[in-house]
C-alpha cells in the first residue's frame, strides 16, 4: 500500500513526464503549422481542397488537445488571494450572459451579498467556471435551455450549484466523469472535468453531480 510520500512522488514524477511529452510535441506542431502558413501563401489552391481543411481541422484539435493537457498539468497549482466571491461569481456569470443569450438560453442566478472573503485563485476558478458553465450549455436544449447558478456560506466555505435541463448523464458515466480522457462527446478532449476536480480539490473544495437522463445535471462544489 502506497504511503502519502510515494503519492507525491508518482504524482509529481507524472505531471514532469506529462510537461515533457506536451512541450516535445508542441515543438513539431508549431513547425508544422508554420510550413502549412508557407505553402498556403505559395499556393492558395491548396485551401480548395477538402483534404486540407481536414488537415487543418486536425492540427488544431491537437493544439486544443495540448492547451488541455497543460491546464491539466497545472490546474493543482494555486496563486490564491482575497476574494469577493460574491462579486466574482457575479463577474463571471455576467461574462458569459451574452453567449447564452444569443443561443436563446436561459440563465438564472441566485447568489447572495453575504457570502465570505475567501483566499481564492481568481484565474483558476474563473477556468473553473466556465467549464461547467460550457458543459451545461453544451448539453441543454437550444432554444429552451435552462442553467442555474446558487450560492451559499457553508462551514467557514462556499457551496456552488450549477444545474441544467439538459441530456443529463447516464448512470454508468456517472462515476468515471472525472477521470482524465473520458468523455462522451464526438470532439472532446475528456481533461474538461478533470482540470475543474483539480481545481477545486486546490481549494480544500470537493465536487460532485447528480444528473438523471433527459432531465439534467447538477454539480455540487464546495470550496473550503
Amino acid at each position: 500500500m502506497c504511503n502519502d510520500n510515494t503519492v507525491d512522488k508518482l504524482k509529481n514524477e507524472f505531471h514532469y513526464t506529462l510537461s515533457k511529452f506536451s512541450h516535445e510535441i508542441r515543438n513539431p506542431i508549431t513547425l508544422i503549422n508554420s510550413e502549412l502558413q508557407m505553402i498556403a501563401a505559395a499556393h492558395p489552391e491548396v485551401q480548395e481542397y477538402k483534404q486540407w481543411d481536414d488537415v487543418i481541422d486536425n492540427l488544431d484539435y491537437v493544439r486544443d488537445l495540448l492547451d488541455e493537457l497543460s491546464a491539466f498539468n497545472n490546474a493543482n497549482r494555486i496563486t490564491p488571494k482575497a476574494t469577493d466571491t460574491c462579486a466574482y461569481l457575479k463577474t463571471i456569470l455576467s461574462s458569459v450572459k451574452p453567449t447564452l443569450d444569443y443561443l436563446e438560453i436561459t440563465l438564472e442566478s441566485d447568489i447572495p451579498d453575504s457570502l465570505p472573503v475567501m483566499m481564492l485563485d481568481q484565474i483558476k476558478i474563473r477556468q473553473m467556471m466556465i467549464n461547467l458553465l460550457k458543459n451545461a450549455w453544451e448539453s441543454v436544449p437550444v432554444p429552451g435551455g435552462k442553467i442555474t447558478v446558487s450560492a451559499y456560506s457553508k462551514n467557514h466555505g462556499i457551496a456552488i450549484d450549477i444545474q441544467d435541463n439538459g441530456c443529463g448523464i447516464s448512470p454508468e458515466d456517472q462515476a468515471t466523469i472525472f477521470q482524465p480522457f473520458f468523455t462522451t462527446k464526438e470532439s472532446g478532449t475528456g481533461l474538461g472535468l478533470p482540470v475543474v476536480k483539480q481545481i477545486v480539490e486546490a481549494h480544500h473544495g470537493s465536487i460532485s453531480a447528480e444528473s438523471t437522463p433527459d432531465q439534467g445535471t447538477v454539480f455540487h462544489i464546495f470550496l473550503g
